[in-house]
């Protein structure tokens, strides 16, 4: 029998209440090793090797070195978040939201050896931002979004007691936006030289790897729920999901809404949203039973553990959990989405009264729903890096039904994602669904198998919109 290393994650039962403990491996080395003789050109260099000399014992040093190393990205992730939160922010500063255009002139004048007005008027504004920034990390106030801004910088090296504090900083943010910038011009090189390619299928398995260089981001919005929903409305009327049929949904790395350029916003608390959309949407189709549903988290991320193990704690405790939706009409979206945005949460929870929009925000507009505690107490959290790691169950009834990987997967290449697909098969119950905004190569001997896919606009702009791929495990 192969050895396999297991990490046991047990939680708190004083936070949680009765849980019981569940158990994440890595992924096993015959489970690892099809899939390595088959992409060894693009395979690791470490792995590749003879089977004498690359074998269970280097796949097992292997994975635990790479683990660390992906977890490793999420520091880059979190920096990538601060920049947002500068860009974007409202909470810590009166000066305008940067603009697309702004952003573009930003990008334009960061390796120009001259400064045209545009640029010139855009780096003003950044600058009254970030000066706002610092002065705000420096008060201390019961605000999420600032404090974590100051842990980041001080995880960076910079030491707000000193007087040297203000500078570093600055130059901490500066130097990252400009990284953030390339790194976007970047992307939308890559995005044109996959159009290029005049092939509809090899565009889309370039695009579904785009960020495998970049550090793990936490960011999220709601469209991509809108086109998840529109998959499980499609798989309904086609028979590939039958009434009741979904009892327990994984959603891996959902993401928290922090703040961004679209739906992002920061003058409300932060809150992970996809978890509960998915909920609703099976429970809209009548796919499975609120008595009964089951929706859990997988992901690597500290943040993102802690949210959901708060949130379902609260729920057992009897506190609501609140989330808010915007509408900025700027964005243009098409209308079914709107609708959507209307509808959201009305099979998961209550209308609330939602925050309130500050004055400066033109043209927002926000609801507010009131998840019910059934739901989000039920809610368990698994740390797991589902590129190299998976759940273990002693069953398959009590496996996931359908597990969701939107804007997860594009963060790794195609051996990487090959693991994933791996692990995911194996926390599949036989017949179950993955739902991924990505083309992910079908190995010969996978047990996933692509049943299609749905192709979602949000909004008029060529780019803006998904396809979800239906991929499901084989029996």
């Amino acid at each position: 029998m192969k050895r396999v290393v297991v990490v046991t994650l047990i939680l708190c039962a004083s936070l949680l209440g009765a849980w019981p403990s569940k158990q994440v491996t890595f992924t096993p080395y015959d489970d690892a090793k099809p899939i390595l003789d088959t992409l060894v050109e693009i395979a690791p260099g470490e792995l590749r090797c003879g089977v004498a000399n690359c074998g269970e014992a280097t796949w097992n040093a292997w994975v635990v070195k790479r683990d660390t190393e992906i977890r490793a990205r999420l520091a880059q992730g979190d920096a990538d978040t601060v920049v947002n939160f500068l860009m974007f922010g409202t909470s810590f500063t009166r000066a305008p939201r940067l603009t697309g255009e702004q952003l573009r002139a930003l990008s334009s004048g960061t390796n120009a050896t001259t400064v045209d007005v545009a640029t010139s008027s855009s780096r003003t504004l950044l600058d009254k931002r970030i000066e706002d920034l610092i002065a705000a990390m420096n008060v201390r106030r019961a605000n999420e979004r600032l404090e974590f801004a100051k842990k980041t910088l001080e995880a960076a090296g910079i030491d707000f007691l000193q007087p040297t504090a203000a500078h570093n900083a600055r130059t901490y943010l500066i130097a990252n936006v400009d990284r953030v910038l390339r790194e976007q011009a970047g992307f939308e090189q890559v995005l044109a030289e996959a159009k290029n390619l005049n092939d509809a299928t090899e565009e889309f398995a370039e695009v579904s790897k785009l960020y495998k260089d970049r550090g793990l981001s936490l960011d999220t919005s709601l469209p991509p729920n809108f086109a998840i929903e529109e998959t499980l409305r499609e798989m309904r009327e086609d028979g590939l999901l039958t009434p009741n049929s979904i009892k327990r949904i994984g959603v891996i790395g959902p993401g928290l809404d922090f703040t961004d350029k679209h739906e992002g916003y920061d003058f409300y608390p932060v809150q992970t949203v996809q978890p509960f959309a998915v909920a609703d949407s099976v429970l809209r189709f009548g796919l499975g039973k609120p008595e009964y549903l089951e929706v859990d988290v997988l992901d690597l991320s500290p943040r993102v553990l802690r949210h959901a193990n708060s949130l379902a704690a609260g729920a057992a405790q009897g506190k609501p959990y609140t989330i808010q939706l915007t509408l900025d009409e700027a964005r243009g979206w098409q209308p079914k989405l709107v609708r959507y945005w209307r509808h959201f949460g009305d099979q998961v929870g209550v209308t609330e009264k939602p925050a309130v929009v500050p004055a400066r925000l033109k043209r927002v507009t926000l609801r507010a729903v009131s998840v019910r505690s059934q739901l989000a107490r039920r809610m368990k959290s698994f740390d797991l890096d589902v590129i190299l790691q998976r759940a273990v169950f002693e069953k398959d009834d009590d496996k996931f039904d359908l597990l969701i990987a939107t804007n997860i997967l594009v963060y790794y290449d195609t051996f990487e994602q090959a693991l994933a697909l791996s692990n995911i098969a194996a926390m599949l119950k036989p017949g179950g669904y993955l739902l991924a905004n990505n083309l992910l190569l079908e190995l010969p001997g996978s047990q996933m198998r692509s049943a299609g896919h749905v192709s979602v606009k949000y909004s008029e702009k060529e780019t803006d919109g998904d396809t979800i791929v239906k991929y499901r495990r084989m029996k």
